[in-house]
């Protein structure tokens, strides 16, 4: 659903993704993404979809949070904000949506509408010679 591209450190230039919200990012094994980037607290941030208003980052504990240059300990998140959490600079993205394999479907709604032509052709005919 959402993607992290990773800017600094170690895995610079790699994607993460989020599918289950809330997201949570810090170097305790009870998060998500475990990180051992500096300056990282075990539960530092959290990502959170909030319904029709989009996504929201909450720093957890003591942590604190930069979203495009201004700290802050919680906040809205939109495509393309870059989030620095210690030395960790991440880039947040929404995630390429995937569409569902509707085929079958397709040619269901296909054939139904050939059929009914079929049987409108067939009645006017009908209909003219009788």
């Amino acid at each position: 659903m959402i993607q992290f591209s990773i800017l600094s450190g170690k895995q610079a230039g790699t994607l993460k993704e989020a599918r289950h919200f809330p997201f949570r990012i810090g170097r305790s094994d009870r998060m998500h993404w475990q990180t051992d980037a500096s300056g990282v607290w075990d539960e530092h941030i959290e990502i959170r979809l909030n319904g029709g208003e989009g996504f929201s980052l909450h720093a957890l504990s003591r942590g604190l949070a930069v979203i495009n240059r201004q700290p802050v300990t919680e906040g809205a998140l939109r495509n393309g904000d870059v989030i620095e959490i210690g030395s960790l600079r991440l880039q947040f993205w929404l995630g390429e949506t995937r569409g569902k394999r509707l085929g079958w479907r397709e040619a269901m709604v296909w054939s139904g509408i050939a059929a009914v032509i079929a049987g409108q052709s067939f009645l006017v005919h009908w209909l003219l010679n009788s």
